[in-house]
């Protein structure tokens, strides 16, 4: 089995441009989803504590769908205990590494939460299945974290991998799923991590969302984490601004996942009720996609052409039962008390710029010691790497212990 070269500007670089591409430009089609029984939690769930390990098992984590770059990490599949939304107990899949290159800094190895961007609806666009085949279009990002020494732990969120859709982009579900990830990776023995010590969170698109959102809530749900900072890349923090600006854009079908995301959460609003046949039709396709078929099949759409009365779904964000809903799931209305780094691109094509920088706003107002840099790369795909590159510089000061001097009021 060949791993990939130590060199950071080869992971960094070259390597984020072919993961970009991906997305970009589809090419693979996911493997169907297995049989595999791995994935279907106990019924019922065992009692425990939020990260407490249900299953584990040894993967392998791969570099292309080759099946010839391996990742230079110990791995594990885990199935974890965690929160959903309402604060009911949920099982979660994911992925644990511990870096086999070694830990070069002071103090114990760090364990980097790292929440992966949009991956798709499907159980087979489980970020733990996607890895295991060679097809984690962050999987660049992640050896450049594992060639740092530190540990990583990847959450599948709810609902990929796992029974029932996906709560996509929700709020509390997503951040519970990243912090528990890292308790997980604490827990674990055979992953050989730190059962405590230094932590990050870091993410970028829905994973900087999702990061972000860790961040919000980390010192009331898991005070005991030695969280040092997180990492928020292109976060669709407004989902109102973010609803308006995708529907019938080329990336139209994203609001599709919202919507699904925001049914599976919120069963109680009735979302599928006001479907027509050929909404329901689409809902049915979203939910056998992953992104890479979705951004493709579903490009250019109007939610207007799929509800019964004609009406396009971003005009039911202001009314009751869904305006609320809608705007719980807003970043920005909660202090991180951890130093923040927040990156968007100001010609970003899929996330609007605006709304990224008025969460970081949001922030400041509220006492937060944010760090926000502007992204002169054009598309939010072709902001990766220079996100990347920027976060790699960022996290290694943020564990080297120096202070962060926030830039709150410049921007």
């Amino acid at each position: 089995m060949r791993r990939l070269p130590r060199s950071k500007l080869a992971v960094a670089l070259v390597g984020l441009l072919a993961g970009a591409a991906v997305i970009a430009t589809p090419m693979t089609t996911p493997p169907a989803a297995s049989a595999d029984t791995f994935y279907d939690p106990p019924s019922p769930l065992p009692d425990g504590e939020p990260g407490d390990i249900i299953r584990s098992e040894p993967t392998t984590f791969y570099l292309d769908p080759a099946k010839t770059l391996e990742a230079n990490a110990d791995a594990y599949r885990v199935m974890y205990l965690s929160t959903d939304t309402h604060g009911d107990p949920m099982a979660v899949t994911g992925t644990l590494l511990r870096s086999n290159y070694p830990w070069m800094g002071v103090g114990p190895r760090p364990i980097i939460g790292f929440a992966v961007g949009t991956q798709g609806l499907a159980d087979k666009c489980a970020p733990s299945k996607r890895m295991a085949a060679g097809l984690e279009y962050e999987g660049a990002f992640l050896e450049g974290l594992l060639e740092r020494g530190y540990g990583v732990a990847i959450t599948d969120y709810q609902g990929l991998g796992t029974p029932g859709n996906h709560t996509y982009v929700i709020r509390a579900a997503e951040a519970n799923a990243v912090l528990d990830s890292v308790r997980a990776a604490q827990r674990l023995p055979d992953v050989k991590l730190p059962d405590s010590g230094p932590v990050l969170t870091a993410g970028y698109s829905q994973g900087g969302g999702a990061s972000g959102a860790a961040a919000e809530i980390a010192h009331s749900y898991a005070p005991e984490l030695d969280l040092l900072g997180s990492y928020s890349g292109a976060p669709p923090a407004d989902k109102k601004v973010v609803g308006r600006h995708l529907d019938g854009s080329h990336a139209a079908g994203l609001l599709g996942y919202a919507i699904v995301g925001l049914d599976a959460a919120y069963p109680e609003l009735g979302i599928d009720d006001l479907l027509n046949e050929e909404g329901k039709k689409q809902r049915e396709q979203l939910e056998s996609e992953c992104v890479e078929e979705t951004l493709v099949n579903h490009a250019f759409k109007e939610s207007k052409n799929f509800t019964k009365d004609g009406r396009a779904v971003t005009e039911y964000m202001d009314e009751e039962p869904f305006d609320s809903t809608v705007e719980a799931q807003k970043l920005g209305n909660r202090s991180p008390e951890v130093p923040t780094l927040v990156l968007h691109s100001r010609a970003d094509d899929i996330v609007p710029y605006e709304q990224g920088r008025q969460m970081a706003r949001d922030w400041c107002d509220l006492g937060a010691n944010v760090r926000f840099k502007t992204l002169e790369t054009a598309t939010h795909v072709g902001a990766i790497p220079e996100a990347s590159s920027t976060a790699f510089m960022w996290m290694e000061e943020r564990i080297s212990g120096f202070p962060q001097f926030s830039n709150c009021g410049t921007f």
